[in-house]
């Protein structure tokens, strides 16, 4: 019988914890702040917003919303970040992405102080991160690590393959399993003999962005599978990139969507924003 990995309840697990850590800190006198910028009124970044002040809300993090209009340029966003940066009350600088078109994402993440970068986006953070070193993690890849570990599953000396190559989960991904002493294969559109490969993977992360791509033929009998996907089916349903029913039962322990992945990368970014 196949383990669901509970993802609500482990980030729940992690935002008790940071709640008496903040708890602890405002005894001692000290704060915790976020500033999240928006640009524009995307539904989706709209819904990811606010369950970011909710998060905060629970913590007890201060939260500075900036809720910008379509047309702001990028130098007055990039000026309004600057402003943050130079501002002691704030901790974590966080800007929603997508941006309108006519702004250039790399600039404006580029003009966030690394040291108050919870994204992880940052090149230095990214750089830290590939030497060792300490620095914010993306949030998403680091929600994985937890799920892992939480769940009582074992990382070191396991054949792990990551399935995309992405900035933002693929590619982080894949060095955070290395820090954690797996041996680590990453996988991608240009991959020849795919199922060959995922079918070697004790613990298989998949970040690809295509609703049910990976069914059993890709999973080895017992393997771990860590679903990143999320998506909504031709029934206006929630559904990963991996076909749950189907692999499930192949697998020792997977993660469902939704309430898998998801829940852990606000968990952690709340978790950044603390550090």
């Amino acid at each position: 019988m196949y383990q669901v990995i509970d993802g609500k309840r482990i980030s729940q697990e992690i935002k008790d914890e940071l709640k008496a850590k903040v708890a602890a800190m405002k005894a001692q006198g000290e704060e915790r702040c976020l500033a999240v910028i928006q640009v524009g009124s995307d539904p989706a970044s709209g819904v990811y917003v606010n369950n970011k002040k909710k998060a905060c809300a629970y913590i007890g993090i201060e939260s500075i919303a900036y809720e910008l209009p379509e047309e702001t340029t990028e130098e007055a966003l990039i000026g309004i970040i600057g402003e943050l940066n130079e501002r002691k009350d704030v901790n974590g600088i966080l800007v929603q992405l997508p941006l309108p078109e006519h702004i250039h994402e790399e600039r404006v993440l580029l003009a966030i102080a690394p040291e108050k970068d919870v994204d992880g986006f940052h090149p230095v953070n990214v750089g830290n991160l590939s030497i060792g070193r300490p620095g914010y993690v993306s949030c998403t890849p680091a929600g994985v690590i937890q799920l892992l570990k939480r769940s009582g599953i074992r990382i070191e000396g396991k054949e792990c393959v990551v399935l995309g190559r992405s900035n933002i989960v693929g590619k982080p991904m894949a060095m955070l399993l290395l820090r954690e002493n797996g041996t680590v294969t990453v996988c991608h559109s240009r991959t020849k003999n795919l199922k060959e490969i995922t079918k070697r993977a004790d613990i298989l992360v998949v970040a690809i962005g295509k609703p049910k791509f990976v069914d059993e033929s890709y999973v080895k009998e017992g393997a771990v599978v860590i679903d990143v996907g999320i998506h909504r089916n031709e029934n206006n349903k929630l559904c990963g990139d991996v076909d749950f029913e189907r692999v499930a039962p192949h697998t020792s322990a997977i993660t469902p969507v939704p309430g898998g992945v998801g829940p852990m990368t606000i968990a952690m970014l709340m978790s950044n924003c603390v550090q």
